[in-house]
């Protein structure tokens, strides 16, 4: 049933859900690793780390609202269930357990580069399907980018 008819064609449409639906996937467990690791940060950089996880935790949830809303205005309900999520999720398992703050960083680094590496496929994927979600693909890859580079720095 579609309650929303996107003005996209058929085509246009599958490659600019693929692209929103897998960008919630991502962000959705990207909020997910960062909080998991804000709880169990531990050591002489805890603070700090600590505080620069959440600001992961709002850039990826708030860009994961902006992207499932994307997807609702073209008539694609998004899908952010755990499962969907779980199943779906570019980013590899994170650590069970206190995590030392320089691990901390280390695996963020990894996580932020997962999603960019697939955001960045997604900007590629859009541009002629649909320059508004690209457009929405490259401000959300810029931020995640900059926290990438702020995590590598951490470690420098």
């Amino acid at each position: 049933m579609y309650v929303v008819k996107s003005p996209l064609s058929e085509a246009d449409l599958k490659t600019v859900a693929g692209a929103l639906q897998g960008a919630l996937v991502d962000l959705v467990d990207l909020a997910l690793v960062a909080k998991q690791i804000h709880w169990n940060v531990v050591g002489p950089r805890f603070r700090s780390v600590h505080l620069q996880l959440d600001e992961v935790v709002d850039i990826a949830r708030t860009h994961s609202d902006t992207v499932a809303e994307r997807a609702s205005a073209l008539g694609v309900p998004p899908d952010g269930r755990a499962a969907t999520v779980a199943a779906g999720s570019g980013i590899g398992a994170v650590p069970d357990g206190w995590v030392k703050d320089t691990d901390a960083v280390g695996t963020l680094v990894e996580a932020l580069g997962a999603v960019i590496v697939r955001m960045r496929e997604r900007v590629a994927a859009t541009g002629d399907a649909d320059p508004v979600s690209q457009d929405l693909f490259i401000g959300v890859t810029a931020d995640l980018e900059k926290h990438h580079w702020m995590f590598q720095a951490e470690n420098g």
